[in-house]
C-alpha cells in the first residue's frame, strides 16, 4: 500500500438498466453501497467515477462503462491517469466459484474465467487486490444453464436479499479497502 498515492476502487458490472440486479453487476451494487447516497458521479475515461477523502486518503470509486469484457480499457486509463500503483487498486467482482453470499479477498492470481478480470489483467497485470462476491453457479442449483446466461440473469428476491446482506457485512468494516488483510 502506498499511502501517498490515491486508491482506485473498481466495482465491475455492465452499464444500463437492462443489467441492474444481475449477478454480473454485483460489483456495481457493492460500490454503490460503499459510496452511499449523495455522492456525485462523473464520467471520465470510459467510466463513472466518484472521489472521497477518507482518513486523509484519496479514494476514487469506479464503475467502468465499457461492459464487462472490456473493463481493462477504463481501469487501465484511470490507473495511468491518476498514477495509481497496483498496491492501491482494488477490484470488486462476482465469482461463480463461491457460494451465494460468500466473499473472499485475494491479491493477484488468475482470472478463473472471469472476462472482466481477464481484461484488466491484460492491461495492468494481475498483482492487485480483489474482493470476490459469491453468486453461485447454475450447477449448484441443478440447472443445465450456460454460465454466460447465469451471470447475466437477475437475482431472485431471496438471492438479492442474501447479496445485500453480504454487501452490508463487507461495508461494516470501515477499513475494508486499506486494511485489506482483515477481510476473511
Amino acid at each position: 500500500m502506498q499511502e501517498n498515492k490515491p486508491f482506485l476502487i473498481v466495482g465491475l458490472g455492465n452499464p444500463g438498466d437492462k443489467y441492474k440486479n444481475t449477478r454480473h453487476n454485483v460489483g456495481f451494487m457493492a460500490l454503490d453501497s460503499l459510496v452511499g447516497d449523495g455522492i456525485t458521479w462523473k464520467s471520465e475515461k470510459q467510466a463513472l467515477t466518484a472521489t472521497q477523502n477518507i482518513d486523509g486518503h484519496k479514494f476514487i470509486f469506479v464503475k467502468p462503462q465499457t461492459f464487462m469484457n472490456n473493463s481493462g480499457d477504463a481501469v487501465g486509463a484511470l490507473v495511468s491517469f491518476y498514477k495509481v500503483p497496483l498496491d492501491n487498486l482494488v477490484v470488486v467482482h462476482d465469482d461463480m466459484d463461491l457460494k451465494l453470499g460468500d466473499f473472499r479477498e485475494k491479491t493477484g492470481g488468475g482470472s478463473a474465467g472471469h472476462n472482466g478480470i481477464r481484461s484488466i489483467d491484460s492491461v495492468v497485470g494481475s498483482d492487485y487486490k480483489r474482493i470476490r462476491i459469491g453468486i453461485g453457479h447454475p450447477r449448484d442449483y441443478g440447472l443445465p444453464m450456460d454460465p454466460a446466461d447465469w451471470v447475466l440473469g437477475k437475482f431472485s428476491d431471496a438471492e438479492l436479499k442474501e447479496i445485500n446482506k453480504i454487501i452490508s457485512d463487507i461495508k461494516k468494516n470501515p477499513c475494508i479497502v486499506y486494511l485489506f488483510p482483515q477481510v476473511n
